[in-house]
């Protein structure tokens, strides 16, 4: 307690949420509406049926992930997570460049959910026009991620209570839809090529061949990621050597039920044909499908997306700032950045750097083109994947000593996060020569003799190596930090820091 009150100004708030908090926020984090709505169109037109299939599949890298994040949290509870989790097992050049790309991540797509969220709201409210005011549309947008900031600033706690209300009203808005698809597809009413009868072949991944599974996991693992935002929180969540990771696992499993359930649902009701022929619609198709099976009530649907765009927007600041805290109070990145609020105990400076470079990059891209906005937020696969790969690959480093203790350590903390690792780099591969096409990019057209993503993608990657670079020749002092995973491993299991994640994995 003593040391505690001592560090009061300079630490996060200690216990300001629970497991229910967190778990909340790693779901909100996912935008579960407005990620459906944004990859079933897609998904159906290269696998048809077997689009749950392949949700599924998308679950196991993710998985594994998870069980990653929740062990190296239980050695190391730092809001930096992937950051300071490989820093410390394959060193500092690798761990900035992890830390990047979580910050870099949230910059790319803030914009993107903000703008959905007003989109969907004025559609849901029947101002049809307002929606397609392009003016008024970036207006709102910049006030929303201005908006969300200062809740973020205010408190994690009060993060937490806004989360609750919105997933609530997107989990229950969902549910609606899929059981009015249901009964009104499995009733004869269902648009014309619906009305399918569900099967649990659909279930099968491989059902449409390899190519078409690769295109769509692609396409899977981004209706997954952000689920690690609760782990972010860790240093503010009550429990936080197992709270965080636990609620990190648990969502991944509630977004796959959420998942396959809706996906069945919009099968049944509307077939594999109206899908493929509005796939380029993207996350409008919910916005068409509102009214097909909602009827009136169709701002049911537009208010679920709406919400889980709005709830997103919130929670994907708080990983990224959280992030910049971490790499500054460790000399990565200006120290200005590991200030805490005095009163409100959050990383004001940090999270309003996150705002402000997320503002200036939406108004630039959407300024370029509609559909550049959309190519930004298909860039986001190789860095989600990339610091996803490296967390997995840092678990099994981490803790390569105690891999040989039990059987349940050699699978549990080594073979499976290295497993979810390589599919998840496979991936990477794959989506490099897909993406370098620019017949595959939203706009179509190739910057640099290749498709826009690409660009975006890797030109982010490189302009970390120079940010990084920089900052090494100023600020040296990270990297000559004693950092090797054998040193700080046994000081912290002699510490009893990481003896529970060593001794007991299933714990």
């Amino acid at each position: 307690m003593q040391q505690q009150s001592a560090t009061t100004g300079t630490e996060l708030r200690h216990n300001a949420i629970g497991f229910l908090d967190a778990l909340v926020i790693g779901l909100a984090s996912t935008s579960p509406a407005y990620s459906m709505a944004a990859v079933i169109g897609p998904v159906v037109a290269l696998v048809g049926v077997y689009a749950p299939g392949v949700f599924l599949a998308s679950f196991v890298p993710m998985l594994l992930i998870a069980s990653a994040f929740h062990y190296l949290n239980r050695a190391d509870q730092d809001c930096g997570t992937t950051f300071s989790w490989v820093t410390r097992a394959m060193g500092p050049w690798v761990g900035w460049l992890g830390g990047w790309a979580i910050a870099m991540t949230g910059v790319l797509v803030i914009g993107s959910l903000a703008d959905v969220a007003v989109r969907f709201g004025l559609l849901a409210l029947q101002l049809d026009g307002l929606a397609g005011n392009t003016v008024v549309i970036r207006v709102l947008t910049v006030l929303l991620i201005v908006g969300m900031t200062a809740v973020c600033v205010l408190g994690t706690e009060l993060s937490a209570k806004v989360q609750n209300v919105l997933i609530i009203a997107q989990v229950v808005a969902l549910l609606v839809f899929a059981v009015v698809a249901l009964v009104r597809g499995l009733g004869g009413d269902a648009v014309e090529g619906g009305g399918l009868t569900p099967e649990w072949s659909w279930l099968n991944p491989f059902g449409a061949g390899g190519a078409a599974l690769t295109g769509g996991l692609l396409l899977g693992v981004f209706i997954y990621w952000g689920w690690e935002s609760a782990v972010n929180l860790t240093e503010e969540t009550e429990d936080s050597a197992s709270a965080p990771g636990r609620a990190a696992m648990f969502s991944t499993v509630l977004l796959l039920v959420t998942y396959l359930a809706v996906a069945y649902a919009v099968l049944v009701f509307s077939g594999t044909g109206y899908l493929e022929a509005n796939a380029g619609e993207e996350e409008f198709i919910f916005a068409l499908l509102a009214g097909d099976v909602l009827g009136s009530w169709d701002w049911v649907l537009l208010l679920a997306v709406s919400t889980a765009a709005l709830a997103s927007t919130q929670t994907t600041i708080l990983p990224a700032s959280r992030t910049g805290l971490s790499m500054a109070r460790r000399h990565a990145l200006p120290r200005g950045l590991a200030r805490i609020h005095p009163r409100y105990r959050t990383p004001d400076v940090s999270t309003w750097w996150v705002a402000g470079i997320a503002i200036a990059w939406y108004l630039l891209v959407s300024a370029i083109s509609e559909n550049a906005l959309f190519d930004s937020l298909t860039a986001l696969s190789l860095l989600i994947a990339f610091y996803y790969a490296l967390t997995g690959i840092a678990c099994a480093v981490f803790y390569r000593r105690q891999l040989r203790r039990s059987a349940r350590n050699f699978l549990l903390i080594g073979v499976g996060p290295l497993v979810g690792s390589a599919l998840l780099l496979w991936l990477l591969v794959e989506s490099i020569g897909d993406l370098a096409d620019p017949e595959n990019s939203s706009s179509g057209q190739a910057w640099l003799g290749v498709g826009p993503p690409l660009v975006i993608g890797v030109g982010v990657f490189l302009l970390g190596v120079v940010v990084m670079s920089a900052w090494r020749v100023r600020d040296a002092r990270f990297w000559q930090e004693r950092t090797t995973t054998a040193e700080r491993l046994e000081a912290d299991i002699a510490a009893g820091r990481a003896a529970a994640a060593v001794d007991d994995p299933t714990a």
